[in-house]
């Protein structure tokens, strides 16, 4: 069976004090990130980092973003496009915290 297209996914992760590579498009599509969300569930306040990693170079989505207990953050103020090799790595100041809802299309890439 032929890949699809289109894809819609949504990836949950927990984020920890150690950083995570938490989403990387796979070989052949590339990826609209549609929503990039963190949550704090723990009663402190929190600091989040969000990069991209491309071609072993990191450059910042947010950097120690502070969320407060019960509130969540928004990584993105538009759209974020991911080709295959790059990375979405997350970290957060406290280990049981901080929760991200990751949503995007992934599209198959076709020759001409």
């Amino acid at each position: 069976m032929p890949a699809a297209l289109n894809n819609f996914r949504t990836t949950l992760a927990d984020i920890t004090t150690t950083t995570s590579d938490v989403y990387t498009p796979p070989l052949g599509y590339s990826t609209v990130v549609l929503l990039a969300q963190v949550s704090n569930t723990g009663n402190d306040t929190i600091q989040i980092t969000a990069d991209v990693r491309r071609s072993g170079v990191s450059t910042s989505l947010i950097n120690e973003a502070s969320i407060p207990t019960n509130d969540a953050i928004s990584l993105l103020t538009g759209r974020l496009i991911l080709q295959y090799g790059d990375t979405l790595q997350l970290s957060s100041s406290d280990d049981t915290s901080a929760q991200l809802v990751l949503s995007y299309l992934e599209t198959l890439i076709t020759g001409s």
